[in-house]
């Protein structure tokens, strides 16, 4: 076998021929992180798209656009060009012109982020549509999508990692999948040839509770207990490290009412240590504290050092203000909650984000901070959690900063493969 020859397991194999029955509409690939399924659906895709059709509209939807070039074409397109398609890319149009066996279709490019998003596709008529991580995205973006798919013969494609078994994909699409002529294929790691027993360990050891029942068991979890249930403060948290760190950065929750929690970060050898905190309940202390004052606890905890940038929750639109007039580097906070509580995890287990011994309010957070199993979906309780929010928002820049890395990778996509 040539070494750029591709394995394909059984199920693979069945998701790139399904097309060939007229008995379904649909397909859903639904699993395990690393299971094989992305890839084989996105080359199943083009290969039923360019042979049953010419001249016609197609869509790839990620949750962003940058996601989906970087989790499904940076690794197709080189395939699809390999088997003889042209495929030609406009960056600025986000879409893809694709030409094979005298055939030639246009695929356009969408993100669908949040509720706003159902309009970049609204007007759109297609003859097919591939949603890769449908979980993540809005209800009315994807039914706005499926809507559009409005051509004889348009078939759909699903895929996505589990999310909590009350989430409406799963209820919607998944439950009723035969009733809605859809093929549904449930993943797992040992249906993927290219994963080596050594990886499929190691993200096997990444996860514990609710994450890994739903990424390397493939079920759709609810989420229970405790959100950070693998860490033990008395063998995860360590003494500050003597000596000098090469950067610092500080990661605040802003509060008047609720408490405000501030986080001082120091990098050595590629780790960040949260090495000392500052933490405020007006309720505790029977006073409110005016931006000023939070402003002058910044400037304590920092005593001095060089702060490379303050990264604050994008609400304290005022605080925000204050910190800048004071000419502080100021960063507004991603708070998507689920997407910074699965980097925040990665990032702990990897060890590359290390609470100190000192952090103590933080450390009381963790042994508090639970899931609302009332939610209906995945949410922590709002109690015990400003640290844990800061804690979030600095996960989340780290991994949103840097290339590379498996937490780099799912917080880029908002997801996992």
């Amino acid at each position: 076998m040539r070494n750029d020859m591709i394995r394909f397991s059984r199920k693979q194999r069945q998701v790139l021929t399904w097309w060939r029955q007229n008995r379904w509409q649909a397909i859903i690939c639904d699993g395990a992180v690393r299971s094989g399924k992305t890839f084989c659906m996105g080359l199943s895709f083009f290969l039923w798209a360019q042979s049953c059709f010419d001249g016609r509209q197609f869509a790839l939807c990620g949750k962003t656009v940058g996601a989906l070039r970087r989790n499904l074409l940076t690794e197709l397109v080189p395939c699809l060009r390999r088997i003889g398609m042209i495929v030609r890319e406009n960056r600025s149009a986000n879409s893809l012109t694709v030409e094979f066996g005298g055939q030639r279709n246009q695929f356009l490019l969408f993100g669908g982020k949040d509720e706003s998003s159902a309009a970049l596709i609204q007007g759109s008529t297609l003859a097919g549509l591939l949603l890769d991580e449908a979980a993540l995205m809005p209800r009315s973006f994807v039914e706005q999508a499926v809507a559009r798919c409005s051509v004889r013969g348009s078939k759909l494609w699903f895929n996505c990692n589990p999310e909590g078994p009350e989430h409406w994909f799963y209820k919607e699409w998944i439950e009723k999948a035969e009733s809605r002529g859809a093929l549904r294929l449930h993943f797992t790691m040992a249906d993927n040839p290219g994963l080596s027993p050594e990886i499929r360990q190691r993200y096997e050891r990444l996860y514990t509770g609710v994450f890994y029942r739903r990424f390397v068991q493939g079920e759709w979890a609810a989420a229970q207990g405790l959100v950070y249930d693998f860490f033990d403060p008395a063998r995860d948290a360590v003494p500050v490290l003597e000596g000098a760190f090469s950067r610092w950065r500080v990661s605040v929750d802003y509060g008047t009412v609720n408490p405000l929690s501030m986080g001082l970060w120091g990098e050595r050898d590629g780790v960040w240590y949260r090495v000392e905190e500052a933490y405020y309940d007006s309720r505790r202390e029977g006073r409110q504290k005016t931006d000023a004052e939070y402003a002058d606890m910044l400037d304590r905890l920092a005593a001095g050092r060089e702060i490379q940038r303050v990264i604050v929750d994008p609400s304290a639109a005022s605080f925000i203000e204050t910190l800048r007039q004071r000419g502080w580097r100021v960063k507004k906070a991603n708070n998507d909650v689920a997407d910074g509580i699965r980097v925040t995890a990665d990032l702990l287990r990897q060890r590359r984000i290390v609470l100190c011994n000192t952090c103590r309010d933080c450390l009381r957070e963790m042994a508090l901070y639970c899931w609302d199993e009332k939610a209906g979906k995945d949410a922590p309780k709002k109690e015990h959690d400003h640290a844990m929010d800061e804690m979030r928002y600095f996960a989340m820049d780290l991994s949103g900063g840097e290339k590379g890395g498996f937490a780099a990778v799912s917080v880029a996509r908002g997801g996992y493969r």
